[in-house]
């Protein structure tokens, strides 16, 4: 039995049922379904990157080109576009979704052997790849034309790249040989120099091909600009971060570009991602409706009912949320302007500037609800939310009691893909702090006593003799080892659990100024959070340290 969950293909098939299950059982989709599907089309049929607006092909900004492109393709292939051919879009997503599980049981793999215990790491593999099949809140998205599945693979390819390159800043020969990945076993010092901003060039290539899918992808990047600062500044190191920095961002435009130089051929303006209001040509950009819905809105079902209605769908006051005014006036200047506006189901300039006169007297009178109260509150919201957006369920679950009544079975599905989302975060989380908080690991240098003390007047001393006793010892990594008395395991993994951790608080961060605060917007993190709890299955070998006998024994030439 051990053997066959041990068993890559095992995993993979049984991710490969539940995807089924969502795709030939709960098949979705969504707004902005349509738009990828409309632009993808007219790019086959009439080579231009546009939407029709009032019945002429127009080209637009609005969304990134990677996932339309990936439509596009899937047409050309099956013969079908459009509703038609979404049934094998969603089928195509299952094989990219599966390979983004391998991706994230690699991250496993290296933050095992960054935490120096490469002897656990096929287990680290084996349980993230089982935790990503098995999860239902990335498979879920492969039933829903959107560009989600894509942007978790880039992101979690990302990620391994960079966390190799945080790895080698302190330790130039991590994973060079070992844990049996795809690298060059003989490499030289300076070789091993480079191999930093080798690493993040590449990461920036693929964190901008993720940006063609997902446009704040490069957070990431960010992310690890501070990190490789924290590293390579306390090395003196300050020329090398320019170079290192300078290798991602140049790695990450350069695959922007193409769709840079469109976007100044098509609008003349530079544009590498898409503009932060997605609005068609001829409309207006509502600055005050969305000011005015950032003092208020935090739940995702709120927007089905006001902000997601706007020029399409008459707005009723009385759906608005109570904390969304301050007073009976303030509401009835509300619902004077949405009378206003359900006449023709249009915002005008002139109901939009009155909504930000309302928004900034909201402003004035609680800056810390704004500010602190409500961005924390869409924090929670999307981090904690039982994902049910894409399934056939209400999500209603207070009062406990009447829900109950109405409907059990509803009310249980949420409930228990809330404490499942629950379980997901708690073992991500402690993961990191397993990691962060991991014993340091003292190893021996057998260099020559002479060496060694015009470095390390205080290090101990171990004679060849003992060296080779310890070579011969059996105990993991002694043999590989060329540098420093104190080599702490966490000399590469904490850089790379804190890159991870940034990378959250950063996103959490930014999706909190988004207009709607969407969960899948955060889906973006497992494939990080996942590889994180899968070290909690990876128990550490016995490590050899100062005080251990094995090494008294050495240094004294005791066998």
């Amino acid at each position: 039995m051990k053997r066959i969950f041990s068993n890559t293909v095992f995993a993979l098939v049984v991710g490969l049922g539940l995807r089924l299950f969502f795709v030939l059982e709960l098949p979705t989709n969504s707004g902005d379904t349509v738009f990828y599907e409309q632009i993808a089309t007219n790019w086959l049929r009439h080579h231009v990157f546009a939407m029709n607006v009032q019945g002429a092909v127009t080209p637009v900004d609005m969304r990134m080109p990677g996932y339309p492109g990936f439509l596009a393709l899937i047409y050309v292939l099956t013969g079908r576009g459009g509703e038609s051919a979404r049934q094998r879009v969603m089928l195509a997503q299952i094989v990219v979704d599966l390979l983004g599980c391998l991706v994230i049981a690699r991250l496993a793999k290296i933050l095992a052997c960054a935490s120096e215990n490469e002897a656990r790491s096929g287990k680290a593999y084996t349980v993230a790849l089982w935790l990503a099949a098995l999860c239902p809140f990335t498979a879920n998205y492969t039933a829903v034309p959107l560009s989600e599945v894509f942007a978790c693979l880039w992101t979690g390819l990302a990620c391994c790249i960079l966390a190799v390159a945080l790895g080698r800043v302190k330790k130039p020969d991590f994973l060079v040989s070992g844990c049996h990945l795809p690298l060059r076993p003989h490499m030289s010092p300076v070789q091993l120099t480079g191999s930093v901003e080798r690493a993040a060039l590449g990461a920036g290539l693929v964190a901008g091909v993720g940006a063609l899918f997902r446009p704040e992808t490069p957070i990431l990047l960010i992310a690890a600009a501070v990190v490789f600062a924290a590293l390579l500044f306390r090395l003196h190191e300050f020329v090398r971060w320019f170079w290192v920095t300078g290798a991602m961002l140049i790695g990450c435009l350069v695959v922007l570009s193409p769709w840079a130089l469109r976007n100044l051929r098509t609008f003349g303006e530079v544009q590498f991602l898409n503009p932060k209001y997605s609005t068609l040509p001829g409309e207006i950009v509502p600055y005050g409706f969305m000011a005015w819905e950032k003092t208020w809105l935090y739940r995702v079902r709120d927007c089905y009912l006001v902000p997601w209605k706007l020029n399409d769908e008459a707005i009723n006051v009385h759906d608005i949320p109570a904390r969304a005014f301050d007073s009976r006036e303030e509401k009835q200047r509300v619902a004077d302007i949405l009378e206003q506006y359900n006449e023709d189901l249009t915002l005008t300039k002139e109901e939009d500037d009155a909504f930000g006169k309302i928004a900034r007297e909201r402003v004035r009178r609680h800056p810390l609800r704004i500010f602190v109260w409500i961005p924390v509150a869409r924090a929670v919201v999307i981090w904690f939310s039982p994902r049910i957006e894409l399934l056939p369920i209400s999500g209603d679950v207070f009062p406990l009691a009447q829900k109950f009544d109405e409907d059990p079975a509803d009310q249980g599905f949420t409930v228990l893909l809330f404490f499942l989302n629950l379980v997901y975060l708690s073992l991500g989380v402690w993961g990191a702090v397993k990691l962060w908080l991991s014993r340091d690991r003292q190893t021996p240098d057998w260099r020559s006593s002479e060496a060694r003390s015009t470095e390390d007047p205080d290090a101990p001393t171990v004679d060849p003799g003992a060296a080779r006793v310890l070579q011969g010892s059996g105990v993991p990594g002694i043999a590989n080892r060329r540098i420093g008395i104190v080599d702490p395991a966490s000399a590469a993994v904490r850089p790379i659990v804190a890159f991870f951790l940034l990378f959250f608080l950063l996103r959490t961060a930014f999706l909190t100024t988004l207009e709607t605060p969407e969960p899948r917007y955060v889906l973006e993190c497992f494939p990080a959070l996942i590889a994180l709890a899968a070290q909690l299955f990876s128990s550490k070998p016995a490590s050899l340290t100062r005080d251990a006998p094995i090494f008294h024994r050495s240094v004294r030439g005791e066998s």
